[in-house]
């Protein structure tokens, strides 16, 4: 399965935020999306970095409540692991799951931002493909073969 399938199923909405608005900005729409991690982009199609409820929790440890009004560019991970809708949804999981990153933004051959997922994205997918083939076996023991 391709991440394009993902995209699809989920939407291509991202939501991103500037790189100079503030942490309590970018905590707000966390909130209001009801979402973990936010694209950082000065034009809504460049990934300039990522920053999450986990780089908040960080800095909010590391700085005390001042960082609240820092910009999200000090706190955001500039470093961003991507994936393109081409990528094989097995392979991501185990990107994701070896880089320790739980949103990857999607883009395309130019790094233009597409779409985001979540390990939450994947799993769901993966357990629905799970799923299906626990289904379609069981058609396939009971003898109902025109469903393989």
């Amino acid at each position: 399965m391709k991440i394009s399938e993902v995209v699809q199923r989920k939407g291509s909405n991202v939501v991103t935020i500037l790189p100079d608005a503030t942490v309590t900005e970018l905590l707000a729409s966390l909130h209001e999306h009801h979402i973990g991690a936010l694209v950082v982009s000065t034009n809504g199609t460049t990934v300039e970095g990522i920053v999450s409820e986990r780089d908040v929790v960080r800095a909010l440890h590391e700085r005390g409540v001042g960082v609240l009004d820092e910009p999200v560019r000090s706190i955001m991970t500039v470093e961003v692991q991507t994936c393109q809708e081409s990528d094989d949804l097995r392979e991501l999981a185990v990107r994701m799951t070896e880089h320790r990153v739980r949103h990857l933004p999607v883009v395309d051959d130019e790094h233009h931002l597409m779409a985001i997922v979540s390990i939450g994205d994947v799993v769901k997918r993966r357990l629905d493909e799970l799923e299906d083939e626990t289904s379609q076996l069981f058609h396939y023991v009971q003898g109902d073969r025109s469903t393989v």
